[in-house]
């Protein structure tokens, strides 16, 4: 349609892909070397910027092969959730699906016996064929890395300084897929138009006592409930600090944009005076 057309050039331009013309950009013919959904390849080139490259390595694979987790005989729903948050990260699904991935790599290091690694993904129920694929899409996107001869920067995944760099390199792809939970009860606004959603099931934060205010995801579904899937909590500041203004100038006016809009004003100064310094 010439409204999915449009949009998705407009998502190019938002992104940096494209140059006054309408042509590729420099950067966005550097994205279009990765077989990514646009979101994603800026935000694992992002990672080269913030040296976090290993784990958006790791989130890019996970997220771009199928779900790793799987719908278990009825009756095993609690079960599953109980397995599964031995995985869980505080920060939200992104470092969750690291988890799983550092796990599932762990359960296989033993070759001589690929039975106990299926044994031990029936155990969790999660997909062992999902996994093993997300274990060469990632390979591949090792692989294109070097080619085109991107820093690939030493694994840290543990440490404050690296969440919030994950965190930034995210925001950098994906701060198009902001929304924030308008009445504290899980229903999330998206901020690019006016669709209500609630958290996936598969979600770390379902149904737990922390709902996040402010989340990213990486995708909505409307087939799925309406929902939002693989989510992580970020700060309104973060998303200030790494929004391009003309993408939010063109945000529809929300509660949302005014809170957010209250924090740009916020930092204006302190950018200001940072520029002066430098």
């Amino acid at each position: 349609a010439p409204e999915s057309l449009m949009q998705a050039l407009e998502d190019l331009d938002y992104l940096a892909a494209l140059d006054n013309d309408g042509n590729l950009s420099e950067f966005g013919i550097i994205m279009s070397e990765f077989p990514l959904d646009p979101q994603l390849s800026k935000s694992l080139l992002a990672s080269c910027e913030f040296e976090c490259v290993d784990e958006m390595l790791t989130i890019a694979a996970m997220v771009t092969a199928p779900s790793c987790f799987l719908h278990g005989p009825p009756g095993t729903e609690e079960i599953a959730r109980t397995r599964w948050r031995r995985f869980s990260h505080p920060a939200g699904d992104h470092l969750t699906l690291i988890n799983v991935f550092n796990a599932f790599r762990a359960a296989t290091a033993n070759p001589t016996d690929p039975g106990n690694t299926e044994k031990w993904c029936r155990d969790y129920f999660l997909s062992c064929s999902a996994l093993s694929m997300a274990g060469v899409i990632r390979a591949e996107l090792v692989e294109i890395m070097k080619r085109i001869e991107l820093p690939i920067s030493e694994p840290d995944f543990g440490s404050e300084e690296n969440l919030l760099s994950i965190k930034k390199a995210l925001l950098s792809g994906y701060f198009m897929h902001i929304a924030r939970d308008v009445d504290g009860s899980g229903n999330y606004l998206m901020l690019t138009h006016k669709q209500v959603a609630q958290l996936h099931p598969f979600s770390s934060y379902y149904n737990t006592r922390r709902i996040p205010e402010w989340v990213l995801f990486h995708e909505f579904s409307i087939s799925e409930g309406s929902s939002i899937r693989v989510v992580s909590e970020i700060s309104p500041h973060l998303f200030a600090e790494l929004v391009p203004q003309y993408y939010f100038s063109n945000l529809p006016p929300s509660e949302s944009k005014d809170i957010l809009q209250e924090v740009i004003n916020h930092l204006a100064p302190v950018s200001a005076t940072k520029e002066e310094q430098k």
